[in-house]
């Protein structure tokens, strides 16, 4: 089996600890060896994530909690964000998780969709489990500049 190290961490469903967040996320990621954009990205996906469970999850509640997981693996980094505040079973996240499609309509997710298309295009991979709130879980490759780099490229050549 894979070898990686999880970092969990449930912040209050209160927009003032976004920041807390991207801290860290900022320092595993540099920790990672990530690249300077790498980082940023993975901060903006971050705070989408959060802002999007802060938003729509606790409305009628006055407190909550985010859960944020980190799975830090050799070759990439894999951020969990969950709005229900439990703890992560991982096995069962992974089992009860599918892709993120462009076409979902958003609104089975949650109002206000648009933060999902930012984080699925910042990052590599971008999975979404609705079961029971709503789990995100995405991933950036430690080296994607390497791996199909030229494929995203746009070409200048008629």
């Amino acid at each position: 089996m894979e070898r990686f190290d999880f970092i969990e961490m449930k912040v209050p469903a209160k927009a003032e600890y976004v920041g807390v967040v991207r801290l860290s996320i900022s320092g595993i990621a540099n920790r990672m060896g990530f690249s300077y954009e790498d980082i940023e990205d993975l901060k903006v996906a971050i705070s989408e994530a959060i802002t999007n469970a802060v938003t729509h999850a606790y409305e009628d509640v006055d407190q909550g909690e985010v859960t944020v997981g980190f799975g830090v693996y050799e070759d990439r980094l894999e951020v969990m964000v969950a709005d229900h505040g439990g703890s992560f079973n991982l096995d069962e996240i992974k089992d009860g998780i599918g892709p993120y499609e462009n076409d979902e309509s958003v609104e089975n997710l949650r109002e206000g969709g648009f933060g999902l298309f930012l984080i699925d295009a910042l990052m590599d991979e971008v999975q979404i489990n609705n079961n029971s709130g709503v789990i995100i879980l995405m991933t950036k490759f430690l080296n994607e500049t390497e791996v199909g780099f030229n494929d995203n490229q746009i070409s200048t050549t008629q």
